[in-house]
């Protein structure tokens, strides 16, 4: 087991970003490394239970932002924080996770493949010891540390009310820039997104909307984009696969929120069992995704 650290408030250690916030730790636990403070740090945050287009954009955001030498911090939670946490870690970044727990409490045992790799590109924190399990109370004490330690907040789908509004909240409080992504009117997974744009957060458009913020810039072009290009002819290459014809209408007419197959049809004039056909070599090119029973989505933005 890694050793644990206890570092007091008045210690030199102590992280100088959580010094100066409304009700500081008198200590953390520390698995780990701590941030690096002259290193920019986005903490990113969203619904537990995301959808698809969550899912995606959390990977996209996180690996984009790691890949540009950007610090990733967040909660370790199921759903958007973990896949932040370990799609940032897959491109080559440093990630931290903020507990709601004892710091050798894996919460939750799902995300344990996480909490280990986290450990080895970056570290954990909690204001708590041990193996204590985690308290409501502890998750809202703990989301004032995810907001204290990053420079730029980022929002990845969020419900009217949830967890991630403490987060905010707390946010807004220490003066940092908050950014949400933002989603369809009718999607509840987007009205909290939704509502703080309205409200004068930033629109997260693309990975570059951040790194302006944080004054840097890209050294190499986004790993997404990267992946899907317009060749000469309009064909369109995903890496080293090149669709043409039929596969690119369909390609085409999907995104990240789930169409149906009727959709599908009815949008690219072509027959059901054709249609099927095409989406079939699609998928077995790894190119989009059944999310449910004849419901499709794209694996690249």
């Amino acid at each position: 087991m890694d050793e644990v650290r206890y570092i007091s408030r008045f210690s030199p250690d102590f992280p100088e970003k959580l010094k100066n916030i409304p009700d500081p730790p008198a200590g953390i636990y520390v698995k780990g490394r701590l941030p690096d403070e002259n290193v920019k740090t986005v903490a990113i945050v969203g619904a537990r239970n995301c959808s698809q287009y969550g899912r995606k954009l959390a990977e996209f955001f996180a690996s984009n932002l790691a890949s540009a030498g950007v610090q990733v911090i967040s909660g370790l939670a199921r759903g958007i924080d973990g896949i932040a946490q370990i799609n940032s870690i897959k491109a080559g970044g440093s990630t931290w996770g903020v507990l709601g727990c004892g710091i050798d409490y894996v919460y939750p045992e799902s995300n344990r493949y996480i909490y280990e790799e986290t450990l080895k590109k970056g570290g954990l924190i909690s204001e708590y010891e041990g193996v204590r399990p985690p308290l409501r109370a502890f998750f809202v004490q703990r989301n004032r540390l995810i907001s204290a330690l990053c420079d730029v907040l980022l929002v990845i789908e969020a419900k009217e009310r949830s967890g991630t509004s403490i987060t905010v909240r707390n946010a807004l409080m220490q003066g940092k820039d908050i950014f949400a992504v933002p989603g369809r009117l009718t999607d509840p997974l987007s009205a909290g997104c939704n509502r703080l744009i309205a409200q004068g957060a930033g629109i997260a458009l693309n990975p570059e909307t951040i790194l302006m913020a944080l004054d840097r810039s890209l050294n190499e072009p986004l790993i997404a984009t990267a992946n899907r290009k317009i060749c000469a002819g309009g064909q369109i290459k995903c890496g080293k696969i090149v669709l043409t014809g039929d596969e690119k209408k369909i390609y085409s007419l999907l995104d990240l929120y789930p169409k149906t197959l009727d959709e599908i049809v009815s949008s690219s004039g072509l027959g059901v069992s054709e249609t099927l056909r095409i989406i079939l070599d699609l998928r077995l090119k790894d190119l989009v995704t059944e999310c449910a029973k004849n419901n499709y989505i794209r694996n690249h933005l």
